[in-house]
């Protein structure tokens, strides 16, 4: 019959079959699929809708939200503010990591409580660390106080009449505010980059390291010529995992600088909570904060990590 829709024999009972077989593996997967679909993707999009609605129903899509936002300097500040801190969170913890998980690779007594007590700063709510952080960085704060007594003793070791004044350093502004953010969020999560830093330690073989040996080579050209290649895929996943952090950084920023140096997260608290209660342009400045982690991921991935992986 002209017309009829040919139907391929097996096609379909193909599909069938291969529900059927995969049928537990597919049962399990749909409340990922469904958690995933529900409380990731249809916010995304919902708050993407609400970022190109207009606030006085003109007609939709509409960009005033985004005009409105890039108008605005403080928006801009928080932009440069926010890829200040991320970059410099980045360096510190990815520096200070690989430190610590090489100390804590070798052997010694007690490494295994030592690694314990590394892990502690992940189980502190991150409004108490910044609390903690104000301890160390208020005018009367800690950090003020080593001054203080560093100050004094070079008075008195060489004669001299330096005065420190104390600052609050978490209301000072400019680098200085952005590299407490840096510090804290540091601290915060040392503890995980370490980890994936310690299992790609763990993960290298010992043969390597003989082979290296057997063929001359000292400490410092095995690290840099077989121990941090070999570390290159759990480097990309730690910048990964703490640059979408770190880009989206709001607790710390709000406890520890407030309103002084805002950054997207603290931005988008601003235009959404009250006095403003402006949901349109929160969610454009959310948007662009999602906007941004993409692109620094996507550019690591196209840039640094294929150079990585040449390089292993």
């Amino acid at each position: 019959m002209r017309g009829a829709r040919q139907v391929i024999p097996g096609a379909t009972t193909g599909l069938a079959a291969q529900v059927r077989r995969y049928r537990v593996e597919a049962a399990l997967a749909v409340p990922l699929f469904a958690y995933v679909l529900v409380l990731t993707v249809a916010p995304v999009l919902d708050t993407l809708r609400l970022s190109l609605t207009a606030p006085f129903g003109a007609r939709f899509p509409s960009l005033v939200n985004y005009r409105a936002i890039l108008a605005s300097e403080v928006f801009r500040t928080a932009v440069v503010n926010t890829v200040g801190v991320a970059l410099l969170s980045l360096g510190l913890q990815l520096g200070l990591g690989l430190g610590v998980a090489l100390t804590l690779h070798a052997r010694f007594r007690l490494r295994g409580l030592v690694r314990a007590v590394m892990l502690l700063p992940l189980g502190v709510p991150t409004i108490v660390a910044g609390a903690m952080m104000l301890l160390l960085f208020a005018r009367s704060g800690y950090l003020n106080a080593v001054l203080f007594g560093l100050t004094d003793a070079v008075n008195g070791l060489l004669g001299t009449e330096w005065r420190f004044v104390p600052l609050s350093w978490t209301v000072a502004g400019g680098w200085r505010t952005l590299l407490v953010l840096a510090v804290a969020d540091t601290w915060k999560v040392l503890p995980m980059v370490t980890l994936i830093f310690l299992a790609g330690l763990e993960a290298i073989s010992p043969d390597v390291y003989e082979a290296a040996a057997v063929d001359g080579a000292t400490g410092w050209r095995r690290f840099a010529r077989v121990t941090l290649p070999l570390l290159a895929p759990y480097a990309t996943m730690a910048v990964i995992l703490r640059a979408i952090d770190a880009f989206r950084i709001f607790e710390l920023a709000l406890v520890l600088a407030g309103r002084v140096e805002p950054v997207l997260g603290t931005y988008v608290w601003s235009r959404y909570g009250p006095p403003t209660s402006d949901s349109y342009t929160a969610a454009a400045a959310s948007v662009a904060l999602f906007g941004l982690i993409m692109v620094f991921v996507v550019l690591y991935l196209r840039l640094v990590a294929p150079r990585a992986d040449l390089r292993a």
